[in-house]
C-alpha cells in the first residue's frame, strides 16, 4: 500500500473514532457510536497489518481467535456490577502491551535491524515503559481491591510520599539512561521495575470508595502509554487513538472528582493528604438505636396509593439484585394510576459514571425520565415519596452536615427533603465510605429491609391487590 493510501485510511479511522465518541455521549446514539468506533478500529488493524510487511499471519490470527474467545466469554459472564474490575483489567492489559511492544521495538532497533535509533524512538520508549508499567501494576491493585482479593481500606505506609518521590526521581533518571544509552537494555528494564513499584505504591493508599476515580485515571494512563508507543512505532493511528483515550479518561476523572468532592491532585499523587482517621458521622448504634422505623410492602403500597409524585433513586444494590426490570414494572404501574414517576441519578451511582443509565436502559426505561442530580435536587421538596433502592453514600446527609466525615462536601441527592423516604436495603450496613447514614433514622424515613428485586416484586403485588 502506498503511504498516501495508508494515511487516508488512518484519517478515515480517526474520524470514525471521533464520531463514535460523540455517539456514545447519548443513549439513543450509543449503539451507533459503538459500531462506528469498532469500524474505525477494524480499518486501522487491517491497514496496519498490510502496511507492516508481516512475515507470517498465523500467530496473529491465532491471537485474534484466542483473544476474541476470551473476550466473548468475559462479556457474557461478567455482571454489570463487576464492570469496574473488568475495566481495570483491560487498562492493565493496555499498559503491559505498551511496555512489551516498546521494549521489543527498542531491542529490534538496537540489535537486530538497521533502523535509525532516533531521539524520538528512545524518548518515546522510555515514556511508554514508565507509564505502561505504572498503569499495569496500578490497575492490578485496583482490580484486587474491587474484587476483595486485597483489603479495600487505604494502606498508608510511613513516609509513602518520600518513597514515591524517590521512585519518581529514579524513574526519570532511568528514562534519561534509556534515551542516552539505548544499547544498554538494563536501563529500560530497570525503568519498568521501578515504575512498577511506583504504580503499586501510588494506588494502594487509596480506599475502595475512590477506586472508580483511580480506574478512570488509569484508563487515561493506558491511552497515554499507547500514544507513546505510537511514536515508537511511527504509527499515526496509534498516536491518535491513544490521545483520544488519554484525553477522554482525564475528562472522566475530572467529572468523577467533582461528583465525589475529591481533589484531582489527591488522585494523581496517590492519596496525598489521606490520613488514618476514625470515620465521621458517629457509630451506627448511636444513630440508629430506637429510631429506625421499618415497613412492609402493604404499608408502602398505602403510601403510594395517595402519592401524586414519586422519585426513584437507584443504587449499587439495584444493580446487584438485577432489579431494573422490576423497577420499570413498578414505575409503569404507578403511572397508570396517574402518578408522576422520575428517576434521580447521582453521577457516580453504582460504581462508575453512566452505570445506572446503562442498567435502566436495559429495561427500556425512557431516558427522559432519568434526572441528573442537578435536575432532581430542587424537586425533592415537592415529591411525595422517594424510593431509594440500594443506594447509600450518595444520599447520606452527613455530606452536608459533618465536616469531619469522609464524604464531607460530596454532592448528594437531597432525598431527605422529600415528604416520605422509603429505603430498600438488606440491612443497615454502611456503604463504600464505611460510615452510618442518619437518613435511615430520620423521622420521614421508612426502612424496607429486603433484597432489591424481591422487595419490588412484593411491592408490585401489594399494589395490584
Amino acid at each position: 500500500m502506498t503511504t498516501s493510501l495508508i494515511n487516508l485510511a488512518y484519517l478515515v479511522a480517526s474520524a470514525l473514532f471521533i464520531l463514535g465518541l460523540k455517539g456514545l455521549s447519548h443513549p439513543r446514539t450509543a449503539v451507533r457510536g459503538n459500531l462506528l468506533g469498532a469500524s474505525g478500529m477494524l480499518i486501522a488493524v487491517v491497514v496496519t497489518l498490510l502496511d507492516r510487511q508481516i512475515v507470517g499471519y498465523g500467530g496473529i490470527l491465532g491471537g485474534i481467535l484466542v483473544g476474541s474467545a476470551i473476550g466473548a466469554v468475559l462479556a457474557q459472564r461478567i455482571p454489570m456490577t463487576a464492570m469496574p474490575q473488568m475495566v481495570a483489567l483491560l487498562n492493565g492489559l493496555g499498559g503491559i502491551a505498551s511496555v512489551l511492544v516498546a521494549g521489543a521495538a527498542l531491542i529490534e532497533a538496537v540489535g537486530i535491524t538497521e533502523r535509525p535509533v532516533t531521539a524520538q524512538l528512545t524518548i518515546a520508549t522510555a515514556v511508554s515503559g514508565l507509564i505502561g508499567a505504572v498503569t499495569f501494576w496500578g490497575s492490578l491493585v485496583a482490580f484486587g481491591k474491587l474484587q476483595d482479593l486485597i483489603s479495600g481500606n487505604p494502606v498508608l505506609l510511613p513516609g509513602r510520599h518520600a518513597i514515591n518521590a524517590a521512585l519518581l526521581v529514579a524513574s526519570i533518571a532511568l528514562a534519561a539512561g534509556v534515551a542516552m544509552r539505548p544499547d544498554v537494555p538494563l536501563f529500560y528494564w530497570g525503568l519498568v521495575l521501578v515504575a512498577s513499584a511506583l504504580g503499586i505504591l501510588a494506588v494502594i493508599p487509596i480506599g475502595g470508595a475512590d477506586m472508580p476515580v483511580v480506574i478512570s485515571l488509569l484508563n487515561s494512563y493506558s491511552g497515554l502509554a499507547a500514544c507513546a508507543t505510537g511514536f515508537v512505532l511511527d504509527n499515526t493511528m496509534l498516536i491518535i487513538a491513544g490521545s483520544l483515550v488519554g484525553a477522554s479518561g482525564i475528562i472522566l476523572t475530572r467529572i468523577m472528582c467533582d461528583a465525589m468532592n475529591r481533589s484531582l491532585a489527591n488522585v494523581l499523587f496517590g492519596g496525598l493528604g489521606a490520613a488514618v482517621t476514625a470515620p465521621g458521622g458517629g457509630k451506627g448504634d448511636d444513630i440508629y438505636a430506637g429510631r429506625v422505623k421499618s415497613a412492609d410492602p402493604e404499608e408502602i403500597a398505602m403510601l403510594l396509593d395517595i402519592a401524586q409524585r414519586v422519585m426513584i433513586v437507584p443504587g449499587y444494590g439495584l444493580a446487584v439484585s438485577q432489579a431494573q426490570h422490576s423497577v420499570k414494572t413498578l414505575a409503569e404501574l404507578l403511572e397508570k394510576r396517574g402518578v408522576q414517576v422520575d428517576f434521580a441519578i447521582h453521577p457516580v451511582a453504582g460504581r462508575m459514571p453512566g452505570h445506572m443509565n446503562v442498567l435502566l436502559a436495559e429495561a427500556d426505561i425512557p431516558y427522559e425520565k432519568l434526572l441528573t442530580m442537578e435536575e432532581a435536587n430542587p424537586q425533592f421538596e415537592q415529591t411525595d415519596v422517594v424510593i431509594v433502592i440500594g443506594a447509600n453514600d450518595v444520599v447520606n446527609p452527613v455530606a452536608r452536615t459533618d465536616p469531619s466525615s469522609p464524604i464531607a462536601g460530596m454532592p448528594i441527592l437531597d432525598v431527605d427533603r422529600a415528604r416520605t423516604v422509603v429505603v430498600v436495603k438488606r440491612s443497615l450496613s454502611p456503604g463504600f465510605a464505611g460510615i452510618p447514614n442518619p437518613l435511615f433514622a430520620a423521622d420521614n424515613t421508612l426502612m424496607y429491609f429486603a433484597d432489591g428485586k424481591k422487595a419490588l416484586v412484593d411491592l408490585i403485588a401489594a399494589l395490584e391487590h
